[in-house]
Order: structure tokens, then C-alpha cells, then sequence
């Protein structure tokens, strides 16, 4: 129907903003688009309506990161005036990477959520000055109507102290709130579901360990639905090799830069969180599809941040598996995870001691015709599972809005 209601979907990453409408009911999705690579010259808006794909260059935006959010942000709902479609919002919800311990579910935004968020604001320097502009361009535009917080660190709330405790003076953790939280829980969340369902595994007895991988990327073991441990911690830096961000590091390196580099902390904060991860490495990209070409042609700085990506990426998979009683699969999804064939294969190669073995024709296509499963016959679970957050953040928005 024309007049079907709709949820908008406002999804603000580091470095993008993805966009969906969705229909409550069928969940079926109307539009859905990005605006990317908005730290760079070559941002654009991409949308998918009606089948077609579109896309137009953002030329304006010689601005900071915030404000470069808030002109994608603006872009975005020109467009759905343009295509008639503002009138049918009813409710708006916004991934919102850091709640902190202020938040272990999604919540109806006010002002005491918006204060709460910018409090946490130094844990996610990348992403919560992002989401609070996300939740301002819409405030803005639909005044009236109720706006949804969905908490990336919420699903991993269910850790146990003794996953998300670090050994520092607990006195830190009493006073300050000094703990490992998590995120890409919404995206966790999402494909732990889908993947009960596809392996056919019961709800109340199965252990998973989930990778999420893209330009932020973590990855979480989950059993029977609840995080139990997970790769990032206090702030997304913590973990695996990301875009440009460092994952784990030696804290002694904080001293050393300062005492022989005369680096500021503000500079090491800089350093750490977007000048390394594969664009430090490879001195080239920050994007996995770029690496792998150059990777491809002999450009032996991109094999090598490739090389040990997948390296750490195996070796904190084996370290999450410590904390199930068993794992009956091991899943790959975010945009790295679900279509770099060459990362799935070098990542399981490492875990070949522990019987992960990959299946090289069933990986080439991504596991189109198995379901997702891409592991050799009579090897455990292996399964490429496509994330979808708008949809699960979608699902909260009704939920919490919804009349009784």
C-alpha cells in the first residue's frame, strides 16, 4: 500500500551513513542507501528504490567529520522528499555505538539519553559525535516523532565480570566504570539469530563464535544467545586489526612514543585510531577491496596488512572459543566477512589445528547455494551469514513504540 507507515533507519558509522526505510509489518525495505567515504573527496550518496540503484556525488564536504555527517544527513531527507516518501516515517531509530553502563536495552530518546550519550562520547570518539548528529538532522525534520536509541554495547551486557574486568585497580572500575563493553552488538545480536535458525540448532544449548568484519571490526562468542566475551572493550580501539584503527598494542607503547617520538597523548589517540590497522600497514587503503587488488598485482605492504589481519583475526578466534563449552559454528559477516573470500580462507587456514577447514568451491561464491555454509564435508560449522542491523534496529523501533 502507498500509505504503508515506515521506520527510518539512521545507521551513522565512523567514516558513513547508511539509511533504510522499512515496513513494520512484512519488514519488507522500501529505500536503502549510504552516504560513504565521507572523510574523503570521492563522497557519495548510493540508494536502492523500486530495484533501481542510484547514486550522485557529495561535492560539499570541505568540513569537518561532524558536520560532514550532518550534510549526508541533510542529502538524505532531500531525497526523501523527493521521492515522496517523509510523510510515511512514523518513527526513527539510530544505532548508537556506546551506552556505557547507562544502557542495557534500546530506549525511547530524550534529553536525559542525549546527555548520557555525549558522556560517552570520549569512549567512541569516532562514532557517538556521529550518532548525536545522526539523532539532530532528524530531530530537526520530525520533530514529532518518537526517535529510537539502539545501544551497539547492549547485547554485551550478559558478559560475566571475569570477561569484562581488566586486571587494573578495581577501585577503576568502581569509581570510573573501567570495564571492556563491546560493540557491534546489534549486528551480533541479528546473526546469532539467523544463525539458530540455519543450522537448525537449539536456542537454549549451542555455542558460536561470530566475526564481524569491516572498517570496525570485532568478533563476539555467543552462547545460547548471550554475549559471553568479545574482542573490543572499553572503546572500539581494543582487539582485532581494523581499518585504521591498531587493535591490540603493547600499553608500554603510550610511553615510549611520548618519551621518543614526543608524541602528545591527543597524538597517539590519533595515531592509534586512524593511522593504523591496514592503512598503517600497507601505507596504501584502509579498504580491504583495494588491498586485496593491490595485494593481487604484488604490492607486498598489502599482503602484509592482509597477512596479519587474518593472523589476529585467527588467533582471537581460537581465544573466544575458551569461552563456550563447545562451538558449533563459526560465522563471518559485515562487508569484509561476508564477501572477501581471500580473508575467510586465510583466516580458517590458521585455525586448521583446531579442525576448521574451508571448502574452496563453496567459498568462491560465498556459500550462495549451502545456506552460507562454506566449510569442507564433516568439518565443524563454517557459514557467511549477511548482517542486518537496520532491520534488527527496526524491530526494537516497533517495539518500544508500538501501542499496547
Amino acid at each position: 500500500m502507498l500509505s504503508q507507515p515506515l521506520i527510518l533507519v539512521v545507521n551513522c558509522g565512523s567514516s558513513s551513513l547508511k539509511f533504510a526505510l522499512l515496513d513494520p509489518d512484512s519488514k519488507h525495505c522500501e529505500l536503502e542507501g549510504i552516504a560513504e567515504s565521507l572523510n574523503s573527496d570521492k563522497a557519495r550518496l548510493s540508494w536502492r528504490f523500486h530495484g533501481k540503484q542510484h547514486s550522485l556525488a557529495l561535492n560539499n564536504l570541505s568540513v569537518s567529520n561532524q558536520s560532514r555527517h550532518q550534510i549526508a544527513g541533510e542529502a538524505i531527507i532531500e531525497l526523501l522528499d523527493q521521492l515522496e516518501l517523509r510523510r510515511r516515517v512514523t518513527a526513527i531509530g539510530h544505532r548508537v555505538v556506546h551506552g556505557g553502563q547507562h544502557f542495557s536495552a534500546s530506549v525511547i530518546i530524550d534529553d536525559r539519553v542525549i546527555e548520557a550519550i555525549k558522556a560517552c562520547s570520549s569512549l567512541a570518539p569516532l562514532h557517538n559525535p556521529a550518532n548525536l548528529t545522526g539523532i539532530e538532522v532528524v530531530t530537526e525534520h520530525f520533530p514529532e516523532l518518537n526517535q529510537v536509541a539502539v545501544f551497539d554495547t547492549a547485547f554485551h551486557q550478559t558478559m560475566p565480570a571475569h570477561a569484562y574486568l581488566y586486571a587494573l585497580p578495581y577501585s577503576l572500575y568502581q569509581e570510573q566504570h573501567v570495564r571492556r563493553y563491546g560493540f557491534h552488538g546489534t549486528s551480533f545480536r541479528y546473526v546469532s539469530g539467523q544463525a539458530q535458525q540455519r543450522l537448525n540448532i537449539s536456542p537454549t544449548d549451542h555455542g558460536l563464535v561470530i566475526a564481524h568484519l569491516g572498517n570496525g571490526a570485532s568478533a563476539c562468542a555467543v552462547h545460547n544467545g548471550n554475549s559471553v566475551d568479545t574482542t573490543m572493550g572499553l572503546t572500539p580501539l581494543e582487539g582485532l586489526v581494523m581499518g585504521t584503527r591498531s587493535g591490540n598494542i603493547d600499553p608500554g607503547l603510550f610511553h615510549f612514543l611520548h618519551q621518543r617520538c614526543d608524541y602528545s597523548i591527543e597524538d597517539i589517540d590519533t595515531l592509534l585510531n586512524k593511522r593504523s590497522g591496514l592503512l598503517g600497514i600497507s601505507q596504501l587503503s584502509n579498504d580491504m577491496r583495494t588491498l586485496e587488488l593491490a595485494a593481487d598485482e604484488g604490492n607486498t605492504q598489502a599482503q602484509l596488512a592482509i597477512k596479519v589481519f587474518c593472523y589476529q583475526l585467527a588467533k582471537q578466534i581460537a581465544g573466544l572459543m575458551t569461552a563456550l563449552p563447545r562451538c558449533d559454528a563459526l560465522i563471518f559477516t559485515g562487508g569484509i566477512g561476508e564477501n572477501s573470500r581471500r580473508v575467510r580462507h586465510e583466516t580458517v587456514e590458521q585455525l586448521s589445528s583446531l579442525g576448521w577447514h574451508i571448502d574452496t568451491a563453496l567459498n568462491a561464491n560465498n556459500g550462495a547455494n549451502t545456506n552460507g555454509l562454506v566449510n569442507r564435508e564433516n568439518a565443524p560449522s563454517i557459514g557467511v551469514i549477511a548482517t542486518n542491523e537496520e532491520l534488527m534496529i527496526a524491530q526494537d523501533v516497533i517495539a518500544l513504540t508500538s501501542e499496547p
